[in-house]
């Protein structure tokens, strides 16, 4: 590793840059609820951003590139379903979530908020709850292991073990040190620079080749399918890929942005400021894959290690087109949305471990000061399981994140839907929900199916949620009370 190199001095300034973040955000956390949701504070434009940069992790700036650049055009309506899910989300789910958790005891995690929504006695919903996150997470936070370890293999030549070290020490450290305060700052920075990265490079691979025409030309010649909408894949693979949108209800670390958020009327000025954001950086990560095609057509002798990996495209016009301080500068980009969602993703499994399982369970007398400690150490064990999980060097980011979201979109998506919006839901129709859609999700997986494992984990989780509430008893009366207060709230809010 060459130490003067801008690449290094660029990549060094960042990360002590985020670092630094998590030391001032260490000072203003007094207390587990500023460990764990930053004490509700987050304005409009710092949850816009955290929620979108939480959201976009590697794949985005590696997983979407390469999926455009080996399969084209048709690979798109995966943005097509996030776009659409994304606004129902902030929407529809945002708002409600807001209100209600601070209704419900003031609830800190998705899991204390199943347990006092439904007034769960027995604890099943706390443990089964916190047991999905913590296994669809590790997995999650394994797809940021990947990509941090592919880009300082790329960049720096290391053996993928000790790419794997770089890549995580930084973001663990940071999470570590200032959690949830820290996490949100750091994700608004990590957002700037991320937009800035997608729109810059996919403009300068167009000029690169002479234009969009020409582009569009390159593309043709290499492969005419690749100028397809449809693709080989036809009416299922489209399916596929829109319902990626239906995952966004049942992501902790997004959920979590909407749970601290100041007041509900900060939700719908985050909302316009988030879209904007997402809607340009997906384009901009679907134009790098796609006429990243066109500038390796016309340039092969440098085309190898994309031909040998297409998740490398981003990486590889960055240096290529870009003298190497601008370069390490995008390239940063790459460790900024790796970073922003790997740093989430722990510090929500933390919650889960020290909320829902240490405070719930072994020591519910515990003060702040051990909390806050405790959480801590479990950053630490999770991000060591996540690099277990992560050690094998074949591993793609885009397909750890698709299994990843579809178990969350499934086990925890029909369950938060129903669960703001219908009264009668009950907690065995909780719990049969969160079963069957985490349980078909695996089971679809290895079957080979080529429609992704989120559409029959949703549909077999809210059939199994509408089932068994009806069938069994009725809330009582104070849970139905409660959930009419809310909804009256919200109306009077404009919702």
């Amino acid at each position: 590793m060459a130490f003067s190199s801008p690449l290094f001095i660029t990549f060094a300034a960042y990360l002590l840059l985020m670092v630094g973040i998590g030391f001032v955000a260490w000072r203003r956390t007094r207390t587990f609820d500023d460990y764990i949701l930053g004490g509700r504070s987050l304005g409009s434009y710092v949850t816009a951003l955290a929620a979108g940069a939480s959201d976009m992790s590697g794949w985005l700036m590696m997983g979407l590139p390469g999926a455009l650049y080996l399969g084209g055009a048709s690979e798109a309506w995966i943005a097509i379903g996030l776009v659409i899910g994304a606004w129902c989300n902030w929407k529809y789910v945002a708002g409600p979530l807001r209100v209600y958790t601070e209704r419900t005891r003031n609830a800190l995690t998705l899991p204390d908020y199943f347990t006092h929504r439904f007034e769960d006695g027995s604890r099943l919903l706390r443990i089964l709850s916190a047991l999905v996150i913590l296994v669809f997470f590790a997995i999650y936070c394994a797809s940021g292991i990947v990509a941090g370890a592919r880009l300082f293999e790329s960049m720096f030549g290391l053996p993928y073990a000790q790419a794997m070290l770089w890549g995580a020490a930084a973001t663990i450290a940071y999470t570590f040190i200032g959690g949830f305060l820290a996490v949100s700052w750091t994700d608004t920075v990590q957002a700037t620079l991320m937009i800035f990265a997608l729109l810059l490079v996919p403009v300068f691979a167009i000029l690169g080749v002479g234009g969009p025409s020409q582009a569009l030309a390159l593309v043709e010649q290499v492969d005419p399918a690749r100028l397809q909408w449809l693709g080989a894949g036809g009416g299922i693979a489209i399916v596929s890929a829109l319902a990626w949108g239906l995952g966004y209800a049942g992501q902790p670390h997004v959920l979590a942005r909407f749970m601290a958020a100041d007041t509900l009327a900060t939700i719908p000025r985050a909302r316009r400021i988030a879209m904007t954001w997402m809607v340009l950086c997906l384009a901009g990560a679907m134009a790098t894959g796609f006429f990243g095609i066109a500038w390796f057509a016309a340039n092969p002798g440098v085309a190898g290690p994309v031909e040998a990996n297409p998740e490398r495209v981003f990486i590889a016009l960055s240096e290529l087109l870009f003298n190497p301080w601008i370069a390490g500068v995008l390239l940063s980009a790459i460790l900024a949305a790796i970073m922003s969602t790997l740093s989430a993703q722990l510090l929500v499994c933390s919650s889960a471990l020290t909320e829902d399982f240490y405070r719930g369970f072994v020591r519910p007398r515990a003060g702040h000061r051990e909390l806050v400690w405790f959480g801590r150490a479990m950053v630490l064990a999770v991000a060591l399981l996540a690099m277990w999980i992560a050690r094998d060097p074949d591993s793609r980011v885009l397909g750890l994140v698709a299994y990843a979201w579809a178990g969350f979109g499934a086990a925890f998506g029909p369950v938060v839907v129903l669960s703001l919006t219908w009264k009668r839901m009950t907690r065995d129709g909780a719990l049969a929900g969160m079963v069957l859609g985490a349980a078909t999700v695996i089971l679809w997986k290895q079957t080979g199916s080529p429609l992704y494992e989120m559409v029959p984990g949703v549909i077999a989780a809210t059939l199994a949620i509408v089932a068994v509430s009806l069938l069994g008893k009725a809330p009582t009366q104070d849970v139905q009370a409660r959930h009419e207060q809310v909804r009256l709230s919200l109306r009077e809010n404009g919702y």
